[in-house]
């Protein structure tokens, strides 16, 4: 069984506080999502925080300033998902946009070498001729890594957002807006949007420098489609600073001043560029980038990126389809699975543990992290999906809920048994982590035991908050494309739900288990689907009226447009 979600209403808060001109709707749903001032909707590039507010950003600058005016051989070591692929083709395009000869690039691949800067990565980049080692989205806690490169006489910088542990590499520098001592106001920024904000900085010492004598100063807003996708794909939160670069970013995408990988990714996913919305980045074109670290090597992804040919674009983003298809079918094989064991132990509402920890010999690494997602949705616990490794190791990937900072518990389990997580590192919401097969009964005991101490059961209710009840004249073709513009929206900021009671006059299932309704409202018919319903319940023509939670959506078939509910929670009444 899953949990039962519960609706709650949003608070509101004070609309007054905003004087731009848009709709009571709009300033309702702005500032419910604490929304105080004009200035936080301000999405214009001279909104941004300024560069040098972020530590060590000056350092990092000179250093990769010296490895332009000595001729270093530059290897960007990034990781292996979407916003380790972003970052490392963000870098790589604007080092040579800058000027920069001699730029490589190493993902580590996650079945061989695992996360980060480890020394077999140094020692890969050394064979490739590396002088300077910058690493995007990963290296705060690569400590061995980057002292073995340290001790062949390698420059470092590490450049990531990933939360950093007691000890810190010893790198040349570090760039990170959540290092200690730094005093950037965002602490969200995705690893590319650190990558990004690095090389406007390199552009600026460039500039003072005098460097630009045979080129000129590249703009490097070019590439902020780059930073929207892996911005939204890595689910960071959308604070203000992000929203602008998000924003940014689609603009460009939308306006088809993108790059032809991007291009390519919106044509395979069947989405219409020109309408394209920070939703369509995380659910249609983040999953089939990621799909490359997941199955096999990312540098497919990141070869997309890079490429500057529409039909060599085309090809590979058909490549990445195809092995997303892939991943969605071991996906649903091992999401079966899990859910098989959870029946196996006879979990109901009233024992359900702190944390579902997940572990099958045959599970594919590369998917792990989507299984724990999807239990996790399911029943609204942290989860944590486990597959074997090497010797005697399995990894883990675990996603949390609100609540619940994943990355905090796992340090604390870390102090009560040490030496039993061998490594892990992360975030609020996802941590990944390694352990020896035979201490998984011993993590699972020790985890549960310490959210038993830490978490008070009303951070474990699944509640769905309801921006409350549109009007029938609400539900309507312009409002709906005024919520598609009034964002972007996602983690931290997220889309309008509302919810209401509807007559239910028509139910049918396509596509295996979705269910497709036809709702009423007053005098208003209008189109509805909920996904991934419970096909032993639905479709139930006894059923006349029915309570849903729903977010108002354009849906664009053979040209039209119209509208529809996109059903979250359907409940008969």
């Amino acid at each position: 069984m899953s949990t039962e979600t519960q609706v709650q209403q949003r608070s509101q808060g004070d609309q007054s506080l905003l004087s731009l001109s848009c709709s009571p709707l709009l300033k309702k749903l702005y500032t419910s999502r604490g929304i105080c001032t004009d200035q936080e909707l301000d999405n214009s590039t001279k909104s941004l925080i300024h560069a040098n507010k972020l530590k060590g950003i000056g350092d990092a600058c000179e250093l990769l300033y010296d490895a332009f005016l000595k001729h270093k051989k530059i290897i960007i070591i990034g990781d292996f998902d979407a916003d380790g692929a972003t970052s490392t083709a963000l870098t790589i395009l604007s080092l040579k946009a800058l000027g920069f000869k001699d730029v490589d690039y190493l993902i580590p691949n996650r079945f061989d070498y695992g996360y980060g800067l480890s020394p077999e990565i140094v020692d890969l980049a050394i064979q490739q001729h590396a002088q300077l080692i910058m690493t995007v989205d990963n290296g705060i806690s690569s400590i061995s890594g980057v002292a073995h490169a340290k001790s062949l006489g390698l420059d470092v910088l590490v450049t990531d957002h990933h939360l950093p542990g007691d000890e810190v590499p010893i790198a040349d520098a570090i760039v990170n807006p959540n290092q200690h001592g730094c005093d950037f106001p965002s602490k969200n920024l995705a690893g590319v949007g650190v990558a990004f904000y690095v090389m406007l900085s390199l552009r600026s010492l460039m500039q003072k420098k005098g460097a630009f004598t045979h080129i000129a100063p590249p703009n490097l807003a070019n590439f902020l489609d780059i930073v929207a996708l892996g911005t939204v794909a890595d689910v960071v939160k959308l604070d203000a600073n992000n929203r602008t670069l998000v924003h940014q970013g689609l603009a460009r995408i939308r306006a088809g001043f993108c790059r032809p990988g991007i291009s390519a990714l919106i044509q395979v996913a069947k989405r219409n560029q020109q309408q394209l919305v920070a939703s369509d980045l995380g659910f249609s074109l983040g999953p089939r980038l990621n799909a490359a670290g997941r199955l096999d090597e990312m540098s497919h992804g990141v070869e997309l990126l890079l490429c500057d040919d529409p039909v060599q674009a085309n090809s590979l983003a058909t490549e990445l389809d195809a092995l997303n298809l892939s991943r969605r079918e071991i996906e649903q094989s091992m999401q079966q699975e899990a859910l098989n064991s959870l029946e196996k132990l006879s979990i109901d509402q009233a024992n359900l543990p702190y944390a579902l920890c997940l572990f099958e010999a045959d599970w594919h690494q590369g998917v792990i992290g989507l299984v724990a997602s999807r239990i996790k949705e399911k029943y609204y616990r942290p989860t944590f999906a486990f597959a074997r490794a090497n010797d005697g190791e399995i990894k883990g990937s675990a996603r949390s809920i609100p609540g619940i900072h994943i990355r905090d518990m796992l340090d604390l389990v870390d102090k009560k048994i040490p030496g039993v997580i061998l490594k892990f590192g992360g975030h609020a919401m996802a941590a990944g982590l390694s352990l020896l097969e035979k201490d998984f009964s011993l993590f699972n005991d020790a985890l549960n035991l310490i959210l038993k101490e830490q978490v008070t059961d009303d951070v474990l209710q699944n509640i769905i908050l309801s921006d409350g009840q549109l009007a029938p004249e609400e539900l309507d073709l312009s409002v709906a494309q005024e919520l598609r513009d009034a964002g972007p929206w996602g983690q931290g900021f997220p889309a309008p739900v509302f919810d209401g009671v509807f007559k239910l006059k028509q139910q049918r299932i396509v596509g295996q288990k979705h269910l497709k309704m036809i709702l009423q409202q007053g005098d208003k018919l209008i189109d509805a689907i909920a996904f991934n319903i419970d096909p032993e319940y639905w479709p139930d023509l006894s059923i006349q009226e029915v309570f849903c939670v729903y977010s108002l959506d354009v849906n664009e078939f053979r040209g039209q447009r119209t509208v529809q509910l996109l059903v979250q929670s359907v409940q008969p009444r």
